[in-house]
């Protein structure tokens, strides 16, 4: 059974900074494609990184300020964020996509506030 399990949210003042991990237990970390996606306050959830073979993709609104990555033998992916800004705030979500089999994880909430 594979589980992803996000952590590394909290209270971050504007301009401030936070890491994001998905920590990936099961037997395999060899996803198709892995992503961040994040639900704001009152709307739907969106993409913000992408990470298939190698390359990224970004959501316009976070692209220079976020970073995604992985580490393989720690079977983790992350989630550098710089700069935050209120409208940054909101719950976080890992996801990988393997054999057209989606998982999730639970979310980790970011909140942006002085």
């Amino acid at each position: 059974q594979v589980r992803l399990v996000e952590s590394g949210g909290g209270l971050v003042q504007p301009g401030g900074s936070l890491r994001l991990s998905c920590a990936v237990s099961g037997t395999f970390f060899r996803f198709d494609a892995m992503a961040w996606y994040r639900r704001p306050p009152g709307k739907e959830r969106e993409v913000i990184a992408l990470l298939h073979k190698g390359d990224t993709d970004y959501l316009g609104s976070v692209k220079g300020r976020f970073t995604i990555s992985n580490d393989q033998a720690k079977k983790t992916l992350y989630l550098e964020m710089n700069n935050l800004q209120p409208d940054d705030t909101a719950v976080y979500y890992c996801y990988g996509v393997y054999n057209a089999q989606e998982y999730w994880g639970q979310g980790t909430q970011v909140t942006v506030s002085s």
